[in-house]
């Protein structure tokens, strides 16, 4: 992904940095961005302060003091991140919108594996990225995603208590005042509350069952004005409804409910064409309510669909979503939505195997988001250069458009 640029593109990132650069607050701090994003979009294995400052400059002494603006720049630099993030976003936006619209948001979070106890909110947790528990840190994300382009507009550190309650080490990794202890699900709502409030365009939020499985998580959603498609437990208790929206008998698994259907309900659907083949499955839809505790009566509850996968060679459905999507869509169309969640881990890889996103060796809190930030903005303007060189096939923008039509 090292940019190899011709010259309207060095144009447009000229222009691009220049609007960033409107949202920094001095001239050494544009010029370090700059450098840095330059290194970041470069060639060479290592994306962090060191290796991009000794490419920069070849003699010794300029590249211990271009190391010095850019540690500088990153750990002590007063700017916001927000802020920055949020041109990014708008500028990758319209450029993917010329394509295709924006409907779709979705949350994950990655883990940045770490040596040592000492980079800001490293410990010893499960990450999805290991698939296992391990020593690492962990960022929360919100993506807005086409059916060909993949963006992510926000992200946050995890913090665990092991962290905020200690206050020598929050001094030593220069964790404001402000932040306090947040769940995932927590930094999950709050970057959507900020998504809107942007003015950031989208429809539905995707997320796994770490997220859709939180009662609060989709009731935050719904009441930001936004439709959910998100994986849920087996284990979770619903109550199915007959044609008149009437609740039949008393709350089931939704494994239990899935497997007593059988594999004849099920009907094999294909959302996308992968490099080799089609990618398809088998599902099966039924009107549903979640049995909750959200303080509303089941008659007060919002029916929505429950979406049973059934994948080939397994012995039983053992995927489940659950969806607010209109029912005047078809259940093909619902199920190109709901998987557009694949994108995240192609984007991750992108992230982390070309722009260096889990390459920042700081220890610093405000270091470890303007490294992100920094990455952000560069990802953002390969996703606009890629949009205009590669544009989606006219089924994509199709499906969006009977989607934001529903």
């Amino acid at each position: 992904m090292a940019m190899q640029m011709a010259d309207a593109a060095e144009g447009r990132l000229q222009s691009y940095f220049a609007a960033i650069g409107d949202e920094l607050q001095e001239k050494r701090q544009r010029a370090s961005f700059a450098a840095y994003a330059l290194g970041i979009l470069g060639d060479g294995d290592r994306k962090s302060v060191e290796p991009i400052a000794a490419r920069s400059a070849p003699e010794p002494v300029a590249a211990r003091r271009a190391h010095e603006r850019l540690l500088h720049f990153l750990k002590l630099g007063r700017w916001n991140d927000r802020a920055v993030r949020l041109v990014a976003a708008r500028y990758a936006i319209a450029a993917m919108e010329t394509r295709e619209p924006v409907t779709t948001w979705v949350i994950d979070d990655t883990g940045f594996p770490k040596q040592g106890k000492h980079s800001v909110g490293v410990q010893r947790q499960y990450s999805g990225t290991l698939g296992k528990v391990g020593n690492c840190q962990i960022g929360v994300s919100l993506s807005v995603a086409t059916r060909a382009e993949h963006l992510p507009i926000d992200f946050t550190l995890y913090l665990p208590e092991s962290w905020t309650s200690d206050a020598d080490r929050r001094a030593k990794a220069f964790i404001p005042d402000d932040v306090q202890f947040a769940t995932k699900i927590d930094q999950a709502v709050a970057m959507i509350e900020r998504a809107v409030s942007d003015g950031i365009p989208g429809d539905i939020v995707l997320a796994d069952a770490a997220y859709g499985g939180a009662t609060f998580f989709r009731v935050a959603v719904r009441a930001a004005g936004l439709d959910y498609g998100v994986a849920v437990r087996s284990d979770i208790k619903v109550w199915t409804l007959d044609s008149r929206g009437r609740r039949r008998g008393e709350p089931t698994r939704v494994d239990a409910l899935a497997t007593s259907i059988g594999i004849r309900a099920f009907r094999r659907v294909t959302w996308r064409m992968g490099t080799k083949s089609r990618m398809s499955s088998r599902f099966c839809f039924r009107r549903i309510k979640v049995e909750q505790d959200d303080g509303l009566t089941t008659a007060e509850r919002e029916p929505i669909w429950l979406i049973m996968e059934w994948p080939e060679g397994e012995e039983s459905p053992s995927k489940f979503l659950l969806t607010t999507l209109p029912r005047r869509m078809s259940k093909k169309q619902i199920v190109r939505v709901v998987k557009e969640r694949w994108h995240t881990e192609q984007a991750y890889e992108e992230l982390k195997g070309e722009l260096g996103l889990d390459h920042f060796e700081g220890r610093s809190y405000p270091g470890w988001n303007h490294h992100v930030s920094v990455v952000m903005s560069c990802y953002a303007f390969v996703v606009a250069e890629r949009t205009r060189l590669f544009p989606p096939s006219h089924g994509a923008a199709d499906d969006h458009a009977v989607h934001r039509a529903a």
